[in-house]
């Protein structure tokens, strides 16, 4: 006979456990210290063992809830699948999705890349992860949506480090690609809030764009008073126009001086990214290799082979040769390859954009790959060295 909501209310607890059924296998168990358990005994549809699935406690669990639950345990069943097991593979996948947290993914990812940055950009990305974005740091990597990160973000922006957001955004960004790649986030609500946070005030960074300024400079850097590490890096700076960071922390095993390319990965886009070397170049990094070729690093730093140039080095030389921050900057080469090579020299513009590692699309709307236009770009680099050996020995006469 079915039960009722009566007659389990009304039930005494008794001397030994004792059963009361309900049909089709499902009873409440009550027990001497008065505790009422919803069970089911079934066999394992593999094995073919009994087993008991429990599906709550009285009065937490009703009569119709208890049997809700029955019936769609029954119905798994019933469909080959084991529902004990079931909710085992459910609680761990639970707890694994507990677990894996932004702050736990954060710090996992910030780990493996402590090994490739400088201390202090390591520092940087940890402050951004750990304070800017501290609210999030405890929700699962996989539940964050755009808007809950845009929330965290709009607080940043309140504080007046407009700049702050937008490095905040894209190192959340970072992580929640990592996230992907690791299988532990689907999506990505970072790349969702684009244009969503407020535009900082553009900061330019000094540039010589002039020719008839250019070759004075690069006799300036050629003539440079210091250690060879810093000598190879002033006069790649101009040839190769990259970033001033990747500069800094380029690695002997991405370089193929027979080839004469430098592949790595991009530190703003993270993409893979390709710089054809000119003879020019090859020839002062073959110069460099028998002084530091023996380590990782093409450039490193004066405190320990184990880490790259320092940010301010660059800057730091130039500043002795007389060209301060509102004269030139190392990011400045990159204003100025962009401009000569397209008002100057007239290369198309996309084979300038691609070699800035900038996004260039195709007409899909697709991102171009890493070897896109390779064998024009080496043109282009081999034509901007010659140019400039020629603005440099001018500037000699």
């Amino acid at each position: 006979m079915p039960l009722t909501d009566t007659a389990i209310r009304k039930a005494k607890p008794p001397t030994k456990p004792l059963k009361m059924t309900d049909g089709g296998g499902l009873y409440l168990l009550l027990r001497p210290d008065g505790a009422r358990w919803w069970r089911w005994d079934y066999r394992r549809p593999v094995t073919g063992k009994r087993n008991t699935l429990s599906l709550g406690t009285y009065p937490d669990t009703g009569l119709a809830e208890a049997r809700a639950r029955h019936l769609e345990a029954r119905k798994m069943l019933s469909a080959g699948v084991d529902p004990g097991e079931h909710r085992k593979a459910e609680k761990t996948a639970s707890a694994e999705h507990a677990a894996n947290t932004f702050g736990a993914v954060a710090g996992e990812l910030l780990a493996m890349r402590a090994k490739q940055l400088h201390p202090r950009t390591a520092a940087r990305e940890r402050r951004f992860l750990e304070q800017d974005l501290a609210a999030i740091g405890d929700s699962p990597v996989a539940d964050i949506t755009a808007p809950a990160l845009l929330a965290v973000l709009r607080k940043v922006e309140a504080r007046g480090a407009v700049e702050s957001a937008h490095r905040a955004l894209a190192a959340a960004s970072m992580v929640f690609r990592y996230a992907i790649r690791t299988g532990k986030a689907k999506s990505n609500p970072a790349a969702d809030l684009k244009g969503a946070l407020l535009v900082p005030e553009s900061t330019h960074f000094a540039s010589v764009t002039d020719p008839a300024k250019i070759g004075p400079l690069l006799r300036a850097l050629w003539g440079y008073d210091g250690s060879l590490t810093v000598i190879a890096a002033l006069k790649l700076a101009p040839l190769l126009f990259v970033r001033p960071g990747e500069l800094r922390s380029a690695r002997w095993a991405d370089i193929d001086l027979e080839a004469g390319e430098w592949r790595f990965v991009t530190s703003k886009t993270e993409t893979p990214h390709v710089v054809p070397l000119a003879t020019q170049a090859v020839e002062i990094l073959q110069d460099l290799k028998p002084l530091t070729g023996r380590g990782d690093y093409v450039f490193p730093s004066e405190r320990g082979r184990d880490r790259f140039m320092s940010n301010n080095t660059i800057n730091a030389a130039m500043r002795r040769l007389g060209y301060g921050t509102s004269d030139m900057t190392a990011h400045g080469f990159r204003a100025m390859a962009r401009t000569v090579l397209d008002e100057v020299l007239g290369f198309r513009p996309d084979f300038i954009e691609h070699q800035l590692a900038h996004q260039v699309r195709d007409p899909n709307g697709r991102a171009y790959n890493r070897t896109a236009h390779l064998a024009e770009r080496k043109k282009m680099m081999q034509a901007w060295a010659d140019y400039l050996d020629g603005l440099r020995q001018a500037a000699a006469q």
